[in-house]
C-alpha cells in the first residue's frame, strides 16, 4: 500500500541515488497501490487513441493520471479505470508510448481496431479515449491543424459496428477542426446509443474566484480573454466562455453571426463601444499572470485605464459573436498582456460584474488534467455523459466560422449551421476542492 511511510521512504532512496531512482520507485509504487485500490470490482478497460505520446502532450497528462491517480477532492484518488491498449499515430522523437506501455503492462498496437479489440477480433474494452492533440500535421487555409479525431472516431466506430456493440467515448477538446465533421460524430454517437463526451479542461479546472454564472439568468453582456496560439488555445477560450454562457435563459439557443477582427480593428471596435472595457477591466482583475511592467519591477498595472493594451499585445485578435437570442459576446486573445484565461459578464439582476479566471496549475503537473480525468471517470462508470457534447460540437463551429471570416477579410460571417440547441446540467461540473 502506498502510504505516508512508503514516500519517506522512497524519497530517501532517491536523495541517495539521484531523481530518476525516485520517480521510477514512486511510479512503481504509485501503480502497484492503483491496482489494489478499487473497492468497486474489476477496473473499466480502456483503450487510448493518441496522435502523440511525448513529455507534456495530452495524451501523457490525461492517460498518466489514469495510470496512477489524481489529487481529486483533498485526496488521492486511484479511479477506476486501466488502460490496456494503445494505438498511437506518430512516434516522434522523445516518444513514450513502448516506455509506458512496458512499466504498466497495456500493449500498443499498430492500428486502431487492433487496440479497440486488444489483439483480437471482437470490442474488448468498456471505454475508448481519443486524443488527437500535438503532432506532425498540416494545416488548411484557415490555419487549422488537421489532427485526424474524426478519422480516428471513425475508425473507432467501424470497430463497434463489426462487433455489434458501443462503449462510451471520450474525445479531448474540439471533435473536428469541421462542424460537418463534428455533426457527423454526435449523430452518430446518437444513433448508435453511446455516451460522447469531447472538450477540454477549462470549463471544469477551478475558478478563481468560485463564480456560476446563475442558472436561468439573462446575460446583458459578456467578454473573454484568451492567449496562445490560433486553433489551440483560442478554442479554450471559446470553449470557457461558452461553458458560462449556456446557462443563459432559455438555454443554448446556437449562434447567429460571427465575425473576427485583428490588429488595430480590435482596438478601434472597443473605442467604437463594441466591446466593453469595463468588461475587459473585471475580467483582467482576475489575472494572475500580468506582464509588461509587472515583469520588470512587480508593479501593479490597471492595463485597460492606463493604455498600455495596444503596446503590449502586437497581435491582437477579436471574436465577436452574436447568439439566436440575441445574446452578444467577445473574445479577445491578448497575448503580451496577461498569460491566463478570465471572464466576465454583466447579468440583469446583479449589481456587480461577474468576473473570474479559469485557474491553469504550472507545467509540468498541469493539475487541471485531473479535472477532466475525473469526468471521464464518470462517464464511463455511469454510462451517462455529465455535460452536453453539443456544446463541444457548437464551439468547434464557432472556431471555424470565426477563422473563415478572417480570410475573407473579417466579414461578418452568418452562420444558420450554428443553430445548435442544448440544456446544461443546473449542477456546475467545475472543480472546488
Amino acid at each position: 500500500m502506498f502510504n505516508r511511510r512508503k514516500f519517506l521512504q522512497t524519497s530517501g532512496a532517491g536523495a541517495a541515488t539521484g531523481h530518476w531512482a525516485l520517480t521510477d520507485r514512486l511510479r512503481a509504487e504509485l501503480f502497484a497501490a492503483s491496482q489494489q485500490a478499487s473497492t468497486a470490482g474489476k477496473k473499466k478497460r480502456v483503450a487510448v487513441v493518441a496522435t502523440v505520446w511525448t513529455y507534456l502532450s495530452h495524451a501523457q497528462h490525461i492517460c498518466d493520471r489514469m495510470l496512477v491517480g489524481y489529487p481529486h477532492q483533498g485526496r488521492w484518488h486511484f479511479p477506476d479505470l486501466q488502460v490496456v491498449s494503445l494505438y498511437v499515430d506518430q512516434k516522434p522523437e522523445g516518444d513514450q508510448s513502448l516506455q509506458r506501455a512496458d512499466e504498466f503492462g497495456f500493449t500498443v498496437y499498430p492500428t486502431i481496431e487492433q487496440a479497440v479489440c486488444c489483439g483480437g477480433s471482437d470490442l474488448n474494452v468498456d471505454a475508448v479515449v481519443i486524443i488527437g492533440e500535438h503532432g506532425n500535421y498540416p494545416r488548411n487555409n484557415k490555419g487549422q491543424i488537421l489532427y485526424p479525431r474524426y478519422e480516428f472516431f471513425q475508425q473507432v466506430v467501424n470497430t463497434f459496428t463489426a462487433s455489434g456493440r458501443s462503449v462510451p467515448v471520450f474525445n479531448d477538446k474540439h471533435l473536428s477542426y469541421s462542424f460537418d465533421k463534428a455533426q457527423r460524430m454526435v449523430a452518430t454517437s446518437r444513433q448508435m446509443k453511446f455516451p460522447l463526451l469531447a472538450g477540454s479542461s477549462l470549463p471544469v479546472t477551478w475558478r478563481m474566484p468560485e463564480v456560476e454564472l446563475p442558472f436561468g439568468c439573462e446575460v446583458e453582456d459578456a467578454l473573454m480573454v484568451g492567449v496562445g496560439s490560433s486553433d489551440a488555445m483560442d478554442y479554450h477560450a471559446l470553449e470557457a466562455m461558452q461553458c458560462m454562457l449556456e446557462r443563459r435563459k432559455g438555454g443554448e439557443t446556437g449562434v447567429r453571426s460571427v465575425q473576427m477582427l485583428t490588429g488595430d480593428a480590435v482596438w478601434r471596435s472597443g473605442a467604437d463601444g463594441r466591446w466593453s472595457k469595463n468588461l475587459l477591466a473585471s475580467a483582467l482583475s482576475r489575472s494572475d499572470l500580468i506582464l509588461g511592467k509587472t515583469l520588470v519591477d512587480a508593479r501593479p498595472q490597471d492595463l485597460v485605464g492606463s493604455g498600455e493594451l495596444p503596446r503590449l499585445v502586437k497581435e491582437p485578435a477579436a471574436y465577436f459573436l452574436e447568439y439566436v437570442d440575441g445574446t452578444r459576446a467577445t473574445m479577445l486573445m491578448l497575448n503580451g498582456a496577461v498569460g491566463d484565461f478570465t471572464f466576465a459578464a454583466r447579468v440583469r439582476g446583479l449589481a456587480d460584474i461577474q468576473s473570474t479566471q479559469f485557474h491553469l496549475p504550472p507545467e509540468p503537473n498541469v493539475t487541471y488534467s485531473a479535472c477532466l480525468v475525473a469526468k471521464i471517470e464518470e462517464m464511463v462508470l455511469r454510462g451517462i455523459a455529465p455535460y452536453p457534447v453539443e456544446r463541444t460540437m457548437l464551439v468547434s463551429g464557432i472556431l471555424e466560422s470565426c477563422l473563415e471570416s478572417r480570410i475573407r477579410e473579417n466579414q461578418e460571417i452568418q452562420t444558420p449551421h450554428l443553430q445548435v440547441r442544448y440544456t446544461p446540467p443546473a449542477k456546475s461540473q467545475y472543480c472546488r476542492t
